[in-house]
């Protein structure tokens, strides 16, 4: 299985050697570091040598893959590698110990990306998994060894300048990026060539191959190096550049004389400074400015953040093609080809950052990426309650980096931006798996800024639900006191609702459904509105839903939630619905109606697996595994509720959801077992739970036929 393996967007040259020797060493080790400097393909290299491995079937349970590239610290090294790993840990535990558990049982390949800047983090995080987890391999690519016992250091070095290899690929990538500045600017192409112009003119004749030799030679192989000038001559020819960049090379290595580098990092270093002293002014400033991002990022966000000045937002995104015809940035579509995606290597992201120094507008520019990404969640908050709801969850998760790197930034410098920030983002990342930056990033905020005032409360508010998720049901039950507190004192309706959606869920959680149907009931009468008036408003009557559910008045709850869940469908709403969904499934189960119980069921395992909720999943799951039962599938039961097992593995928890569903539960499976025996059932829970969680939750998506 290949699991998240990033996609190769352009060929793989050479490197026979180097791979053979890497599949002997994932054979016979399980520690391996690439090392090199930057720029020399040790990122690709990886890359193919765990596509060949996952390919294989070397690992049972296949590869994943973690780019540290993006991560500044190491604050985020654990949640980026327990998301390779497809763990969304849903407990307060440490997430070290989380990680271990999860992989515990599991063969699989790890691949670290660049662990350059966070050697003795990953050290440390290595060390404890590979002591833990017995099929466990690491493969990682650094700079530097991580200096660990048994640490098995393959050096990846250039291709040979004089080799064909180093040829062939400076070659295609000429080929490439003429043809690519064919697509981006016509307005270059030389008219009247039947055969497509610039991409097949621009090597031709001996003049051309002795000097992209030559160009090879100087620059001594280096991948990166060779493809930064290769963009330059799908533009102007090879024997242009080959001049320039030859007394380009003379005049920098003379000036750098004095720093003491490696050869190899001077000569990266030297091409890097000629690609960009051949971009316009404006390309270098927005190169400069765009090394504030840490993950993907849009035309428009690149617009929003590094516009100013000189440089107009209607330059921005012809200058980003010119980027990329540039080789400084790479593109890609976004899932579902919805637009456009960039991105710029750590190698060059940190060229691009001495620039924004040099500039004296690294602070400035911090602060509009913040301010960008805090407009962003605001949106995403005021639309939540519509047809864009799951669209913004994904846009949340795509951002995630970013927005880390921006609550950083406000936690230094504007600590109640931060706490706004985080109460803005915490529910989304809560719904999402993110509960551990969730928590430390809302406990960060609200000691950071502790005056009152609605953003407090909402934060508040955010953190309590982060512990309600995590099972911390007495220290979210004073956090949901301290919030219903901070409302009332600043007469705030919103926040009193969200106190109460926050009350009333511990109480759901732990058995108390009167209670929550008090303390909801309390807050929607104290401001008479619709259901729909807010978010907030329809969480509370959301819970009190589930209240009547679980105080046995099943017509009245019925009622409740098909009114809810029309209002829901007109409004593309998809959280609440999802969650009505479940409550309708219990219902039609507790009325003797199981084939409309896994109807419901199936409906909310859309809307959860829409937003990427393995919580939710995992409830709707168990429900739809109960009404299957109930059916009288036994087999089928059996194999969904190992699905649902499955999912309860990634969030850390077992079983959970409120007591009336733990009762269905139980029935239902001995239901299920008495049906078609002990062996039967084993063997489909089994079946179930090994599968991989996307084929299982498609499996059980699917209806009965007929």
């Amino acid at each position: 299985m290949l699991g998240n393996l990033p996609k190769e967007t352009t060929s793989f040259v050479g490197r026979g050697r180097e791979l053979s020797r890497l599949d002997r060493e994932l054979e016979r080790h399980r520690l391996i570091t690439l090392v090199g400097s930057g720029g020399v393909g040790k990122s690709r290299l990886a890359l193919r040598a765990a596509r060949a491995a996952g390919g294989a079937g070397s690992f049972r349970d296949g590869v994943a893959w973690a780019d540290l590239s993006p991560l500044h610290g190491d604050r985020l090294l654990l949640s980026t590698v327990s998301d390779a790993c497809d763990l969304s840990d849903h407990t307060p535990r440490m997430p070290v110990d989380a990680l271990c558990e999860w992989l515990m049982e599991k063969e699989l390949l790890l691949v670290l990306d660049s662990c350059e800047h966070l050697t003795g983090p990953c050290r440390a995080m290595v060390g404890d998994l590979l002591t833990t987890v017995p099929g466990l391999t690491v493969l990682t690519t650094s700079r530097q060894p991580l200096g660990m016992d048994g640490e098995r250091l393959v050096e990846v070095g250039p291709l040979r300048g004089d080799g064909p290899d180093a040829l062939e690929l400076f070659r295609q990538r000429v080929a490439a990026a003429a043809a690519d500045r064919g697509t981006l600017f016509p307005e270059e192409r030389e008219e009247g060539d039947g055969r497509g112009g610039r991409a097949d003119a621009v090597w031709e004749g001996a003049g051309q191959d002795a000097a992209a030799r030559w160009i090879c030679h100087r620059l001594e192989g280096i991948p990166l190096a060779l493809e930064l000038a290769a963009a330059q001559a799908g533009r102007s020819g090879v024997p242009d550049v080959a001049e320039r960049l030859g007394s380009r090379l003379d005049v920098l290595r003379a000036a750098d004389g004095a720093a003491v580098r490696p050869e190899r990092h001077r000569t990266m270093l030297t091409t890097i400074g000629w690609s960009h002293e051949l971009c316009a002014p404006l390309e270098r400033l927005l190169w400069a400015r765009l090394s504030v991002f840490r993950g993907d990022f849009e035309e428009a966000t690149a617009r929003a953040v590094c516009a100013g000045g000189p440089l107009g937002t209607e330059r921005v995104g012809p200058l980003l093609d010119r980027l990329v015809a540039a080789s400084v940035l790479t593109s890609v579509k976004s899932e579902g080809g919805s637009g456009i995606r960039y991105r710029m290597l750590d190698t060059i992201r940190e060229y691009g950052g001495l620039w924004l120094r040099a500039l004296r507008e690294e602070r400035a520019v911090a602060d509009r990426h913040a301010e960008h990404f805090l407009a962003f969640a605001a949106r995403a908050d005021a639309e939540w309650l519509g047809p864009e709801q799951a669209h913004w969850y994904r846009r949340v998760g795509d951002v995630h980096t970013d927005l880390c790197t921006a609550l950083d930034h406000l936690l230094a410098v504007a600590p109640d931006r931060a706490l706004r920030l985080t109460g803005l983002v915490g529910f989304f990342w809560s719904c999402c798996g993110h509960l551990h930056e969730a928590r430390d990033y809302l406990e960060q905020a609200l000691a950071a800024h502790p005056d009152d005032g609605p953003h407090r409360t909402r934060g508040l508010w955010a953190l309590g639900v982060a512990m309600t998720l995590q099972g911390e049901y007495e220290k979210a039950r004073r956090i949901s006191d301290a919030c219903a507190r901070s409302a009332s004192r600043d007469e705030d309706v919103r926040g009193t609702l969200a106190a109460a959606y926050l009350g009333g869920l511990i109480a759901l959680l732990t058995g108390r459904a009167l209670e929550a149907d008090r303390v909801a009931a309390k807050a929607l009468g104290a401001a008479a509105a619709g259901p729909f008036d807010s978010a907030d408003r329809l969480r509370c009557h959301l819970v009190r839903v589930f209240a009547l559910t679980g105080l046995g008045r099943l017509p009245e709850a019925r009622e409740r939630a098909l009114f809810l869940r029309r209002g829901c469908v007109e409004r593309g709403e998809s959280w609440t619905r999802a969650y009505l969904d479940y409550q309708l499934s219990l219902i039609a189960l507790f009325a003797g109606e199981p084939l409309d119980a896994a109807e419901h069921a199936r409906a909310m395992l859309a809307g959860k697996s829409g937003i990427g909720d393995s919580f939710g999943i995992a409830l709707g799951l168990d429900l739809l595994a109960a009404a299957i039962a109930a059916a009288g599938d036994g087999e089928r039961a059996g194999q969904v509720y190992g699905t649902g097992q499955a999912f309860w593995s990634t969030v850390g928890h077992p079983q959970r959801g409120t007591p009336e569903l733990a009762t269905v539960r139980e029935q239902c499976e001995r239901a299920a077992r008495a049906v078609v025996g002990d062996t039967v059932y084993e063997t489909a829970y089994l079946r179930g739970a090994t599968t991989d969680l996307e084929s299982g939750l498609k499996a059980a998506m699917i209806p009965p036929s007929g």
